[in-house]
């Protein structure tokens, strides 16, 4: 439907596209919204949001029914929903990786994250929950990194295992940051990028688009937008800060709007 602006304001960096997209990505972490605060967000801005992560392991506390209304919701607004990597994690750890495939697919999700943020899973073993995921039909998400900071891989570790991913039959990696996007991934104690490993991943990374960069905090959803466009794929935005962020993509505020000004070209683009 057109907007209540439309032929008097254009989006400064112009229209981002329509559903499905493979590049310009947003990822929202669900850290328990109800039936009617999912449906209100969906229907407020559920045209730019992508994929909803039910975080953590929180989706093994609803009930059935509240999970599955809630897979029925996004199917309604084109929205992949699918349960945080720590879900699978304890599920492998349990020794039932297998049935944990089994009953997504019965509850209706479509994509599952994969991930050893906290356990251990050699890379043969990565490759086979990915590859076994694939084969029974979901889309599949891989997080690189690990959420202890004094266990933090290389840039090259990093990048060695998000092309392996890739290959395996990932659709995207994505780069480990957490809730606080502090201390973890690209990001310093204080929250800011650091440089050396931003350029070295983005260097070494064939398509930036194969990536979600978690990006919890505003001044680092400005920074990637700054650093590589309107369409870098971010993650882990807080539900009350997806217009926000779609804002900024746009260049509706101010942080992004000098960057239209300068006409900056930006090298993903």
């Amino acid at each position: 439907m057109p907007n209540p602006w439309q032929d008097v304001v254009d989006y400064p960096f112009g229209f981002r596209g329509k559903k499905p997209r493979t590049k310009g990505l947003t990822m929202v972490i669900d850290k328990g919204l109800g039936e009617e605060g999912l449906r209100g967000l969906l229907e407020v801005a559920g045209s730019y949001l992508d994929y909803l992560k039910l975080g953590f392991g929180t989706s093994a506390l609803y009930t059935e029914k509240l999970l599955k209304a809630k897979i029925n919701l996004c199917r309604q607004y084109e929205v992949e929903i699918y349960p945080g990597g720590t879900l699978m994690e304890t599920a492998y750890l349990q020794g039932r990786y297998e049935a944990y495939l089994e009953r997504a697919g019965s509850l209706g999700l479509k994509t599952i994250e994969i991930s050893d943020g906290t356990i251990p899973l050699d890379r043969r073993m990565r490759r086979y929950c990915i590859k076994r995921a694939v084969a029974e039909g979901f889309t599949v998400l891989t997080e690189l990194g690990k959420k202890d900071p004094g266990e933090s891989p290389s840039v090259r570790e990093l990048l060695d295992q998000g092309m392996e991913d890739l290959a395996a039959g990932a659709r995207k990696v994505i780069m480990e940051a957490r809730e606080s996007g502090k201390g973890i991934g690209i990001f310093d104690q204080n929250g800011q990028l650091i440089e050396e490993k931003v350029k070295d991943f983005a260097f070494g990374i064939k398509d930036l688009a194969d990536v979600i960069w978690e990006s919890p905090l505003k001044t680092q959803q400005v920074e990637l937008i700054c650093r590589f466009g309107p369409n870098v794929n971010l993650g882990n935005i807080q539900p009350d800060e997806l217009l926000s962020l779609e804002a900024l993509r746009a260049g509706l505020r101010g942080d992004t709007l000098r960057l239209a000004i300068n006409k900056k070209a930006f090298p993903s683009e």
